[in-house]
């Protein structure tokens, strides 16, 4: 199996991208190719056909190489709960929860295990691997017992190209600083360098690029452009972007929470021209939205109480009394509730411990000790009149069960008849356990309609995201090609292993 590694100089430089964009050359010219990630640190998920979970990267890099994700493509995701905790996911499944120091201790072993056998599974059935890192390889500290950066270009056997991020300065140190740290037979293996996000005229950087080619002996493989409104979804919260779409005629609000998730489900709105989005974390930016939604989180207790503390919580009571439309989604759906029973201490860690929600919707979540994890489909509820015939569809990601204390306002039908979510008369008032609600297009434009018409603005037609994304795979594909050394890239992947 032939391979490359895209490393980067630190983290948010744009490695997601740019695997995304390799995968989408390669699958064009009709190659069988998969990224892969060994290790992810992200609330933000990807639900696999058979209900396992992998990092949002992965399963957005899968659909760019034309094939099914699958939990050999990130055997390992960690799942922040807290600044010293992580929940560890193996193989799709949540099996423990670990701070960053028992992780490394006891993990390492059983790590590499995995990742081998995740590698072994995908060179059976590809012919190509677009294999991502995490961070930086150069982080000393941590080198002797990483599994995401060069122990896995070991493993897998590949050439590593390294991503620098000019935008955000530096790019020449990052660069230069970052080969310097490597061991020789790491260094090695970097057959090539990306600059990345690169804004104006690129002739300017010509004499960058002699400099460092100079300096290091390593070719500059591309110069890429910074690439707006992609349709990328972003791995981590470094790349959220606090406002999109800045001057819509329709104002969402969407709650940062300190241990946010999940946060794909607010992108298909960035497709909408009218649409603006702004991420809030406080009173002062609350301002006068048309719409406020309330992700997911990993920590629903632990994020309750910050909006408790922040005052928002007061802020969106009165918001909601006054007239206001909300969305609480998984996490934002549980808060809306009367109460929250933590009764296996599986969200804080402290059992039953209990708080009070925001009082908008008639139920209450208990969390135990499982988490469900399950693709969805479903139809909604009789009262609900969305144009298009198409089920809804989804998936569940989440601790906790949610009751209704009164029956008859459910939001969703499951396909074996149960009832889902919440749906207030009005329709102003929402809450479901399905991530990417939005994502369904019949939905998100019946919802953004009922805001139009409040607000006097004309409707519009479905804007159908899916064919959207194809296209904008391609387009990124092809944009970043004209700024690469694509031949080059090939001819390296091709040749590793046959040299000397």
């Amino acid at each position: 199996m032939k391979g490359v590694m895209i490393q980067g100089t630190a983290s948010d430089v744009g490695k997601s991208l740019v695997v995304t964009a390799l995968c989408r050359l390669f699958a064009l010219e009709g190659v069988k190719v998969a990224p892969f990630k060994s290790q992810n640190m992200s609330n933000n998920s990807y639900v696999t056909v058979d209900g396992k979970e992998i990092g949002r990267a992965q399963g957005i890099q899968a659909e760019a190489a034309k094939t099914e994700a699958t939990v050999w493509m990130n055997p390992i995701l960690l799942k922040p709960r807290s600044d010293m905790q992580s929940e560890v996911v193996l193989l799709g499944k949540a099996v423990q929860t670990l701070s960053g120091k028992g992780y490394r201790a006891h993990f390492y072993e059983e790590g590499i295990k995995v990742i081998k056998k995740a590698l072994g599974h995908l060179g059976e059935s590809f012919d190509v691997l677009v294999i991502e890192g995490a961070g930086s390889p150069a982080e000393i500290n941590l080198k002797d017992r990483e599994i995401v950066n060069m122990k896995v270009a070991e493993l897998a056997d590949v050439p590593v190209i390294l991503v620098a991020d000019i935008d955000r300065g530096g790019v020449f140190a990052n660069v230069v600083g970052t080969l310097e740290l490597l061991a020789p037979d790491e260094r090695k293996r970097v057959r090539g360098i990306f600059i990345n996000k690169f804004r104006g005229d690129m002739s300017l950087f010509e004499d960058g690029v002699k400099w460092l080619e100079d300096r290091t002996g390593v070719p500059v493989l591309g110069v890429l452009p910074y690439v707006h409104n992609h349709m990328i979804d972003g791995e981590d919260s470094l790349s959220i972007q606090t406002n999109r779409n800045g001057n819509g005629d329709i104002d969402i609000a969407v709650i940062h929470l300190p241990y946010i998730s999940n946060y794909s489900d607010i992108e298909p709105f960035y497709d909408e021209e009218d649409v603006s989005v702004r991420f809030i974390k406080n009173l002062s930016q609350f301002g006068r939205p048309d719409a406020v939604i309330i992700p997911g989180t990993k920590s629903t207790i632990n994020d309750l109480t910050y909006l408790l503390e922040s005052g928002l919580a007061g802020r969106l009571t009165e918001y909601v009394e006054n007239g206001g439309r909300i969305v609480g989604l998984c996490g934002g759906y549980q808060m809306l509730g009367q109460e929250i029973v933590d009764v296996a201490g599986s969200d804080t860690g402290v059992v039953g411990n209990r708080l009070k929600g925001l009082q908008m919707i008639p139920s209450t979540t208990v969390f135990t000790a499982d988490k469900k994890t399950v693709r969805f489909k479903g139809r909604y509820a009789p009262s609900i009149k969305v144009k298009g015939s198409r089920p809804i569809e989804g998936y569940e990601i989440h601790l906790g069960v949610t009751e209704p204390i009164e029956k008859g306002s459910p939001f969703l039908i499951l396909e074996d008849g149960k009832e889902e979510g919440y749906y207030s008369e009005d329709g102003k008032t929402i809450g479901t356990y399905v991530h990417h609600l939005f994502h369904n297009d019949e939905f998100r434009n019946f919802w953004l309609n009922e805001i139009r018409r409040s607000k006097q603005l004309p409707t519009k037609n479905i804007l159908y995201r899916q064919d959207l994304k194809e296209l904008k795979y391609d387009e990124l594909a092809l944009k970043l090609k004209d700024y690469m050394d694509w031949d080059k890239i090939k001819r390296i992947v091709s040749s590793w292993g046959t040299e000397g």
